[in-house]
């Protein structure tokens, strides 16, 4: 199944990053770029990335200057991974491009990248939570609320596997069809952004 194969490379990138646990450590890809699998491992690393900037951003002691920083580098990871979720799907479109639609197929509320997206932020709940659930120095009452919380993101992990492969075999079926749109962001395009039109000229 596709949604097994994505978790267990999102898992392998999570591993991977945290033997340094560092933000600014250098990126390496195991996987061929002409396979799915790169771009699956690539996503998490972003996603993984965003998570622990995100932690570091809320330090109530962090220097305005290096927030302004982190914000930037933020709305870049978004970027980077607004267009990953775009290079997925464009995977399964190439893939599934000769499938026959049938006449009454109908069209998904997300397309597949956006459900693998966050099956990707599962990934890394599941693996932070499992970190609070071993911990040695937090109350039995800590662990415990972790412990439960664990197992419904784990339900949640199964759900939303079964529910990415049941798309994909309906995509292949021609039982649904997907339409991609291109993410419009406007914060970045200083056309579309009025404070940054406003600096231009």
């Amino acid at each position: 199944m596709f949604s097994d194969l994505a978790f267990k490379i999102f898992q392998e990138s999570i591993d991977t990053y945290h033997i340094k646990d560092d933000v600014y450590q250098e990126f390496s890809n195991p996987y061929p770029e002409d396979k799915v699998e790169h771009l699956l491992y690539r996503k998490n690393w972003i996603d993984t990335v965003q998570w622990h900037y995100e932690d570091i951003i809320r330090d109530p002691d962090i220097d305005p200057e290096a927030a302004l920083d982190l914000k930037r580098k933020i709305d870049a990871s978004n970027q980077d991974r607004t267009d990953l979720v775009e290079y997925i799907d464009s995977y399964f479109l190439k893939k599934y491009q000769s499938v026959e639609v049938k006449e009454n197929a109908t069209i998904n509320t997300e397309s597949p990248a956006w459900a693998i997206d966050r099956l990707s932020i599962l990934a890394l709940k599941i693996y932070h939570m499992q970190e609070e659930v071993n911990r040695t120095d937090a109350s039995p009452e800590h662990i415990k609320k972790c412990r439960d919380k664990l197992d419904v993101l784990l339900e949640q992990k199964k759900d939303l596997s079964t529910a990415i492969d049941q798309l994909l075999a309906d995509i292949e079926s021609g039982d649904k069809y997907m339409k991609v749109y291109k993410q419009m962001k406007m914060y970045n395009d200083d056309e579309l952004n009025p404070v940054l039109r406003g600096q231009k000229g």
